[in-house]
């Protein structure tokens, strides 16, 4: 992974972890307290750094051990190949711990995790140049040592390459939460009506009383009427 491919990964998110912090901001007249590093997160960096600082600090020793006079090349060679070992010195010493102590001081900051980065690559490909130098010129140990340094530097910058893709990946989660909250606040839901349902039993009415019949007794004719009716005798 180059340069310019993780330039084009990482980037972007550098405006979105600009966002996120805006977001997050405290409230005016208080600390800004951006959210906390896992403990896991520091861990992995404090490692990662630990081995770019290994690799430099043997990079510089056999640096200083060159002896580039003796080189079998010509003089304007050599010169050139000087002048590329005390650039790569000055990083060593001065812009390289610079970056280092800004990235522990914030161990999740894209801006500095990519800064680490390309200062790692810039190194790796001079003192690549460097490498190939003293493999055509220089003694077989010349060359044997600055090589491990070179491998050393190019595990340090692939690690770091692995944890910015993470990190970004992590970003890009954060972002897509807090649009979500932009939203919902801009446009909050419409209050849902309540419904009230009376689920108690109404109390029962008592049963209305069947009404018993009443029973009509049938009528006596009057005593007159069964005189009348009784057959007289015949005379005989």
């Amino acid at each position: 992974m180059n340069l310019r491919s993780i330039s084009f990964v990482v980037l972007p998110f550098f405006l979105l972890s600009a966002c996120l912090s805006t977001a997050q901001a405290a409230p005016k007249g208080q600390a800004a307290a951006g959210p906390p590093v896992s403990y896991t997160s520091v861990s992995q960096l404090n490692m990662l750094l630990s081995q770019v600082e290994q690799a430099a600090q043997a990079t510089a020793v056999d640096l200083a051990r060159l002896r580039i006079e003796r080189w079998k090349t010509d003089s304007s060679t050599k010169r050139q190949t000087q002048a590329n070992v005390e650039s790569v010195q000055r990083n060593l010493q001065n812009a390289l711990p610079e970056i280092i102590n800004q990235l522990r001081a914030s161990p999740e900051d894209l801006t500095a995790t990519f800064r680490l980065y390309r200062n790692l690559d810039v190194l790796f490909d001079v003192f690549g140049s460097l490498v190939e130098a003293a493999g055509a010129f220089g003694s077989k140990d010349e060359f044997q040592s600055l090589s491990n340094d070179l491998s050393g530097l190019e595990t340090a910058r692939r690690s770091l390459a692995e944890r910015m893709e993470n990190l970004t990946t992590s970003k890009e989660a954060e972002l897509a939460h807090l649009r979500a909250q932009v939203k919902m606040s801009a446009n909050p839901p419409a209050p849902s009506k309540k419904v009230i349902v009376d689920d108690t039993e109404p109390a029962k009415k008592p049963a209305p009383k069947k009404k018993t019949p009443k029973t009509t007794k049938p009528a006596t004719p009057p005593a007159t009427q069964q005189q009348q009716t009784t057959p007289q005798p015949q005379p005989k």
